[in-house]
């Protein structure tokens, strides 16, 4: 029995030695690939459908309209909670538990820790890794940083992986080069990037993107602050 809980003391020690220390390689590094990325294109191998872009850019040339239209569409509580939105997970409670259309409430920062470390299929074992590495990149990555992993590595289309590739795809033109329609039409497919389409709009989406255009002019500019700061 003395062997078996030292062995698995040196495996939680080394699995909690290796998380921490990718979580700080990507504080510096593009993510280069994510399990949905992979897991995507063997589910397209069979339909000889193999599309993959992703092309990683800095924040800084990213349009500030796509950063706030992500923003006002999936957590307009981002620069202000330490990865957990208590109140949105709450409303979202309430809801689900009066037999209205479930809703989620994950935080952009939940979404990035899915999203870079962790597969897509929910469960109990999933959930609490995401609730892990929310944490970690809190505590270890600047808002800014989490936003730019999260820009880079989100499914936007069929293969569409980042701002860059979903620019380039929707719109022919750079992420930095993108106006506030745009950004907004980007941001108005996330929840399903494989059902919608930014361009051409359906009407669905075209009343998601005005609703974002509306909420960008509410918020007003973006503004992050230091690591400090936020604490």
């Amino acid at each position: 029995m003395k062997r078996i809980f030292r062995f698995l003391f040196k495996l939680l020690f080394w699995c909690f030695g290796l998380s921490v220390a990718v979580v700080v390689l990507y504080k510096f590094v593009p993510v280069p690939v994510t399990p949905l990325m992979v897991i995507r294109y063997f589910e397209n191998e069979t339909t000889n459908k193999n599309l993959w872009q992703h092309d990683w850019v800095p924040i800084d040339k990213m349009s500030k309209n796509l950063q706030l239209a992500v923003i006002c569409s999936e957590d307009q509580n981002f620069l202000n909670h330490k990865g957990f939105d208590i109140e949105a997970i709450q409303k979202a409670f309430d809801r689900n538990q009066k037999g209205k259309r479930i809703r989620g409430a994950s935080s952009i920062s939940q979404q990035t820790a899915k999203n870079v470390f962790l597969w897509p299929q929910r469960s109990w074992l999933r959930k609490g890794l995401e609730a892990y590495f929310t944490f970690l990149i809190e505590t270890i990555w600047s808002k800014e940083r989490i936003l730019e992993v999260y820009l880079n590595s989100i499914e936007m289309g069929d293969g569409i992986y980042g701002a860059e590739a979903a620019s380039q795809f929707w719109f022919q033109k750079s992420a930095a080069q993108l106006n506030q329609y745009e950004a907004a039409a980007i941001a108005a497919i996330l929840p399903n990037p494989l059902k919608y389409r930014a361009q051409p709009a359906s009407t669905y989406i075209q009343g998601r993107k005005q609703w974002i255009v509306k909420q960008m002019g509410y918020f007003g500019p973006l503004q992050f602050k230091a690591k400090n700061e936020s604490n």
